[in-house]
């Protein structure tokens, strides 16, 4: 009897242990606490479809989606050391996908998530970003049908990774 109790004992501590460590590998993984819905990350629970929004002609694929309790938020995950505050193109990106959820699932998301490599914010989804989302669209699109498209001459990093250098007189690089 007294070997079953050791027994039981040493189950439950390595029972524990494993919990701990999910709890600590979730926590630095910069999800949210909940079920992730959708991984763009490596095949696992991909989005069958890209999400999708005629009314905005947007799609896109967030690389998590997670249900924390009634609510939908969107995760992007960067590869770089996280900056003072998350780069500009970065908040658009999550506000599209906010926007994306919005459309698609019918309810708002509060907010989305950034994760870099060594940090996450969270960026609130209010009308404003949703604003600036839906102009930076627009402005998009003009550029596209003068022909023009919006380009940064400010960056030779992205310049030079740019899918328009071999056409552009301006080039950083």
């Amino acid at each position: 009897m007294d070997i079953l109790w050791a027994l039981s004992l040493v189950l439950l501590a390595v029972g524990l242990l494993v919990l701990w460590l999910a709890r600590r590998t979730r926590a630095a993984s910069g999800l949210p606490p909940g079920r992730i819905i959708a991984a763009d990350m490596g095949g696992w629970k991909r989005l069958e479809q890209p999400l999708f929004s005629a009314a905005y002609g947007l799609t896109g694929r967030p690389d998590y989606l997670v249900a924390s309790g009634s609510r939908l938020v969107p995760v992007e995950v960067k590869s770089g050391r996280a900056p003072e505050q998350p780069y500009p193109g970065h908040i658009l990106q999550l506000g599209a996908y906010c926007l994306l959820v919005e459309e698609c699932y019918g309810q708002r998301p509060v907010c989305g998530i950034i994760r870099y490599a060594d940090r996450a914010f969270e960026v609130d989804y209010t009308p404003g970003l949703r604003a600036e989302v839906l102009a930076t669209l627009e402005r998009m699109r003009a550029d596209l049908a003068r022909g023009e498209p919006a380009r940064s001459h400010e960056e030779a990093r992205r310049c030079a990774r740019c899918g328009y250098l071999a056409q552009c007189d301006q080039g950083l690089a």
